[in-house]
């Protein structure tokens, strides 16, 4: 077992079959999930040595945010909430009547929250940590 502190968290690994003081190998297959193993690797790397691990550059502060709001809309639809209410909680701002409320923007903007939170929910959030990709 290794002990890691990352960011003053204390992470406990358990590798199987590991003898303490010979080297640790990592094997890495190639294929699209390449790069994002060999970030997991230094980083895991970084943790053992006692070295500054930095933040993970697959998260940007942008997908972070994002990913924050969508399960906060996910849990007040969970809890009932109309998308309006969850509107005025995440957009406090904005204001909108009945009458604009059916071709707001913040209206589509929260339904594709509740959507994409749906998702990350039912095992989206593996996605989390795969750097963005482009589909070609």
């Amino acid at each position: 077992m290794i002990r890691l502190s990352l960011r003053g968290e204390p992470y406990d690994v358990v590798l199987a079959n590991a003898d303490h003081g010979r080297p640790l190998g990592a094997f890495v297959m190639f294929d699209e999930l390449t790069l994002d193993r060999l970030i997991a690797i230094e980083r895991l790397w970084q943790a053992m040595f006692g070295k500054r691990v930095p933040p993970d550059p697959r998260l940007t502060p942008q997908r972070r945010h994002r990913a924050r709001l969508m399960l906060r809309v996910f849990d007040a639809r969970l809890a009932s909430a109309s998308y309006r209410k969850i509107a005025e909680q995440i957009f406090p701002n904005l204001k909108h009547d009945a009458a604009t409320w059916v071709e707001s923007p913040v209206r589509i903007t929260i339904a594709r929250l509740v959507r994409d939170g749906m998702s990350y929910v039912r095992g989206g959030y593996r996605t989390l940590l795969r750097r963005p990709r482009r589909s070609r």
